[in-house]
């Protein structure tokens, strides 16, 4: 592996960062006529399809396939669908989901016994004021029941992300493929159930090229074209590289909320994004820095 980035390989990096941050305000533009849990069917169906015929399914358990897509499909992005429907802006909800970060941390300290290290500690603290300064300015575009649902859909990242763990060294193109199987048919329950056969017929109807260029989007662009290139990249490049470029997710989102949807970005928006930022970036390299510290020290 190489710990130098090539320009072609860092702009490549960019534009799937591009695309996960940019993907927020293309959920709201699939959102003005399709029912929230059914764009979530779409998504996962094109995913499934017809990728599932060419792609090799993974080594791993069938049971934690059908995990990682009820967790991922159902949870994470059907609670997110649903927030963005009018109960968050959405670039704030690009910044809020980035807290699965944190709900991982948590998870493996259940799970696997991990401990936290200052840093990490210190950066919980931060994201934590973030949100809560959020929280403080829930009304008009952002809403109590809009930050539970994207906090509740990080928390099912989370767990996905947990599930992925388990799995060992796979190839996460194949795992999102196949577990989106699992993901549909719940996802399709919850929609009929919900939402009603006469809703969907109705969103089905109104939905323009704009709206179908969306929905193609979020699987071919958002899913098959951003793990596989984030797949390959990392394949290539140790994780320690890659994976800081991600932090720039919120702010293509949040960038582009208030460039083409006019999000309004006051002070408490920037400050809350700043100290919330602040803590992924501190949980990021933080332990790394207090490992080199110590290990000085020690010497």
């Amino acid at each position: 592996m190489s710990s130098r980035l090539p320009l072609r390989h860092a702009l490549l990096a960019l534009a799937v960062v591009a695309v996960w941050g940019t993907n927020f305000v293309v959920i709201t533009v699939a959102l003005q006529a399709l029912p929230p849990v059914f764009l979530a069917v779409l998504r996962f169906t094109l995913a499934l399809l017809p990728a599932v015929l060419f792609i090799a399914r993974p080594a791993v358990p069938w049971r934690r396939l059908a995990a990682y897509g009820v967790l991922i499909g159902a949870g994470q992005f059907g609670l997110l669908y649903l927030a963005l429907d009018g109960w968050i802006a959405p670039g704030l909800a690009s910044l809020v989901v980035q807290t699965q970060v944190f709900f991982t941390i948590g998870l493996a300290m259940v799970a696997d016994g991990e401990r936290l290290c200052w840093p990490q500690v210190t950066a919980l603290g931060l994201a934590t004021a973030g949100i809560a300064v959020i929280a403080a300015h829930t009304g008009g575009d952002t809403t109590v029941t809009g930050l539970l649902l994207v906090l509740l859909a990080a928390a099912a990242w989370a767990c996905g992300n947990q599930v992925a763990r388990s799995m060992g060294r796979v190839k996460m193109l194949g795992v999102v493929v196949w577990s989106s199987a699992f993901a549909v048919p719940p996802l399709l329950l919850l929609s009929l159930l919900f939402e009603g056969p006469a809703r969907i017929a109705q969103g089905l109807a109104a939905a323009d090229a704009g709206v179908w260029a969306a929905v193609g989007w979020q699987a071919l662009g958002n899913t098959l074209f951003g793990y596989a290139a984030w797949g390959w990249l990392l394949a290539r490049h140790p994780a320690a590289v890659i994976t800081p470029v991600a932090l720039l997710v919120p702010v293509f989102g949040i960038g582009a909320s208030a460039l083409l949807l006019s999000e309004a970005l006051p002070a408490w928006k920037l400050i809350a994004a700043a100290l919330v930022m602040a803590g992924l970036a501190l949980n990021l390299f933080g332990p790394r820095a207090a490992a080199t510290v110590k290990i000085e020290v020690g010497s």
